[in-house]
């Protein structure tokens, strides 16, 4: 049986933690900022966990994460 191979483009958007869940960045705060409040970037920051609908379709792009 050969090897499962990962999806390199959700192996640079998705980690896993150490207590299962997987983390992803925010959309929405790459460019265009100067029409986005103070407010809605400072709350754009940091990252979020994937949704539990999404979980799923992630771990089958990780098989080894």
């Amino acid at each position: 049986m050969p090897k499962m191979k990962t999806k390199k483009s959700a192996a640079k958007r998705f980690k896993i933690r150490a207590g299962g869940s997987i983390k992803r960045s925010q959309a929405f705060k790459r460019h265009i900022l100067t029409k986005k409040t103070t407010k809605n970037k400072r709350q754009l920051r940091g990252v979020v966990a994937v949704h539990a609908s999404d979980v799923s379709s992630v771990r089958a792009m990780l098989p080894y994460a």
